[in-house]
């Protein structure tokens, strides 16, 4: 009976000792896999460029839209986020022209940048390349790690050598600009005013016939005037730059 229980405990000695063991070898895995686990560092190399965006809608009425170029060490990769906006491939085209009128101006090559390209509405907005003077503006403040004077926002095609182009709906963009409480709104050379055609109407009665004929005049529209927030006219992207606080 004595041997029984020495037996007994010492099957429960090893029991305990081989716990014990088993515990450690757990504790040393353990500290093995997270040591494994790479530190995730954040990212000191990006740039993010925000930027209000005048628009006309499917319906002819100004939105604003919020225009985000983001910069980032990489490959020379052009990357899009656009949703809600018509024309998608005449914004492409002027996000390629864009980056390369960028790259004039700051003489900075974006070949070792990844740019990505993001566009937010919540209306159908029409793109086209009406918004190619804000895209050229956002990428050399994005490629310069600058900010942006956000009480300025800007409108106009964008064309190799830096030349800002005339658009349409000028005028409701102008509105959508005030309504975002934008202070100064830059607009294409010669598109500060518009010209409106007014339908005169006049008829006159000879014997048992009317006749009516309808001439249309001419009436110019100071946009700045007829909404209420100051307009200024460029004619190239230099000129912009000031407005923004880049030069």
């Amino acid at each position: 009976m004595k041997n029984v229980w020495i037996i007994f405990l010492s099957l429960l000695l090893l029991f305990g000792l081989f716990s014990i063991l088993n515990s450690q070898i757990a504790t040393f895995e353990t500290k093995v896999k997270l040591a494994k686990v790479p530190r995730v560092e954040r990212e000191t190399n990006v740039t993010s460029v925000r930027l209000i965006v005048p628009a006309v809608d499917s319906r002819g009425r100004g939105v604003a839209t919020t225009l985000i170029v983001e910069a980032r060490p990489g490959n020379g990769r052009v990357l899009t986020d656009i949703e809600h906006l018509l024309f998608f491939l005449d914004t492409q085209n002027s996000i390629q022209i864009a980056k390369y009128v960028a790259e004039k101006v700051t003489g900075i090559n974006a070949s070792s940048y990844d740019l990505i390209y993001q566009i937010e509405t919540n209306a159908s907005a029409v793109g086209g390349p009406s918004a190619g003077a804000a895209l050229t503006i956002a990428t050399i403040a994005a490629l310069e790690k600058r900010s942006l004077n956000e009480s300025v926002v800007i409108t106009g095609t964008i064309e190799p050598d830096g030349t800002i182009g005339m658009v349409g709906g000028v005028r409701e963009k102008a509105m959508a600009a005030k309504q975002m409480g934008a202070k100064l709104f830059l607009v294409p050379k010669g598109q500060g005013k518009e010209r409106v055609y007014k339908p005169i109407r006049e008829c006159r009665t000879i014997g048992p016939i009317t006749f009516c004929t309808t001439e249309f005049q001419v009436e110019e529209i100071d946009i700045s005037e007829n909404v209420g927030i100051k307009v200024v006219e460029v004619s190239n992207i230099e000129e912009a730059l000031k407005y923004f606080g880049l030069m």
